[in-house]
């Protein structure tokens, strides 16, 4: 079974397609202009169903508009239908359709050439081109995108289809910091916390908190600018935690690498991440290529086992039932693996009507536990450097749950993860 895992599901909440606000007429008025082939009329009602302002939410309508609105040569539109078939919730997923709206609204939208390079970084619709990828990233980032400011610096900071270059992601993340970018004031401030300057990185991270609202922790499956806000908060009360030593049975805090994934690679990426704590170098796109599903497709959890091999690495497959005396064993075992200081690589299961298909999936690391607070903390992927988030012993026992993660399943629910084969 090849599955689409996270990054479709984490794109469909992280890079929504941002459009101009909502025109302020009332929607009799706004229908008419509309109605009359005014392009910005038809993308403002289109955005009205999307969001559910002033309207019942109506998807299948809101594409309808948008996509008359396209068909006219609006570049807007075009980047909102271009995203829908990159979704594939509303329409049949097509990464070459999206492909070639973003690729003809990129000089006139920004948003579009942000998603332009998502293609490119994860062969979307399109052969890869990091390098590629890199450069929209940063000329969005120049016509003042600020997430792609930000994606730009992950890619650089990890080194991620790109050579590493830790000057120029500084210089993006503080580009991203500039326009307001709760992401981009992640990034800095994890940037900033590793060059010891303490103050600047709570100053960073106080601003992304600021941005959205937050709570004790956020949702694994919240909208990118929620979930980076809620990481700011996150990390501002993770940093006496990342300062001292572990304490086994109280807390645990283990420190991994983050790379930024692309779309459908959480797996890799997650396993990426999993090898280099363990002393490998490999990344997330050279880890995909062990397996043997193309890039830009989700990856079977046995294939990603298998590649573990090929690199030397040795690691297994545990399971856990998804009932209550199950969670209880899994976390029992979890916090034994981070008190020896070795992090877990899990996956979790979204369900929804907003995922094609109703669900999906997203492999991600757990790399410590605070026992007081019945917190865990994740480092995940699919969100800004370090990946960091804390989550509730609730939400880890709803999401850490699949049956998608391939032949090893049999489709059969289960607490899945990988670990390192101990003597």
């Amino acid at each position: 079974m090849k599955l689409m895992h996270s990054a479709l599901a984490a794109a469909a909440l992280m890079n929504a397609c941002i459009l101009p606000a909502a025109d302020p007429l009332d929607l009799k008025a706004l229908t008419a202009q509309a109605e009359s082939a005014d392009a910005v009329a038809q993308v403002a009602l289109a955005l009205r169903y999307r969001d559910g302002k002033g309207v019942a939410k109506d998807d299948a309508l809101a594409m309808q508009w948008a996509h008359r609105a396209a068909d006219a040569g609006n570049a807007d539109a075009m980047d909102f239908v271009g995203f829908a078939y990159l979704r594939g919730s509303v329409v049949k997923r097509s990464p070459e359709i999206a492909f070639g709206y973003f690729k003809t609204a990129a000089e006139e939208s920004v948003q579009a050439e942000f998603n332009l390079g998502e293609c490119y970084f994860g062969a979307q619709g399109t052969e890869q081109d990091c390098a590629m990828a890199l450069e929209h990233w940063k000329n969005a980032a120049a016509r003042g995108h600020g997430r792609a400011a930000s994606t730009a610096a992950m890619a650089l900071l990890s080194g991620e289809g790109v050579a590493p270059d830790a000057a120029e992601a500084r210089r993006l993340a503080e580009r991203a910091a500039e326009l307001h970018d709760p992401s981009g004031l992640v990034v800095l401030g994890e940037m900033q916390f590793q060059a010891g300057e303490l103050d600047s990185a709570k100053a960073s991270w106080t601003r992304a908190s600021k941005l959205h609202l937050t709570g004790l922790t956020g949702h694994p499956a919240q909208p990118s600018g929620n979930a980076s806000a809620q990481q700011g908060a996150d990390l501002l009360k993770l940093i006496e935690y990342r300062q001292r030593k572990s304490e086994p049975g109280k807390f645990a805090f283990v420190q991994m690498p983050h790379i930024h994934q692309g779309y459908n690679n959480c797996g890799s990426t997650a396993c990426a991440t999993f090898a280099r704590f363990q002393g490998s170098k490999i990344g997330g796109w050279d880890f995909k290529k062990l397996c043997p599903s193309p890039l830009g497709t989700g990856t079977d959890w046995g294939h990603l086992l298998d590649a573990s091999a090929k690199i030397g690495q040795h690691w297994k497959l545990i399971t856990f039932t998804p009932d209550d005396a199950g969670f209880d064993e899994a976390t029992a075992f979890l916090k034994k693996e981070l008190d020896a200081g070795r992090p877990v690589v899990v996956d979790f299961k979204y369900i929804g009507a907003q995922y094609p298909g109703g669900s999906a999936g997203h492999t991600l690391s757990v790399c410590g536990y605070i026992a007081d607070e019945n917190l865990y903390i994740l480092c995940n992927p699919a969100v800004a450097t370090p990946g960091l988030q804390l989550i509730t012993a609730a939400d880890l026992k709803d999401f850490w749950r699949s049956d998608h993660y391939g032949d090893l399943s049999k489709g059969v629910l289960s607490r899945p993860a990988f670990v390192m084969q101990t003597p």
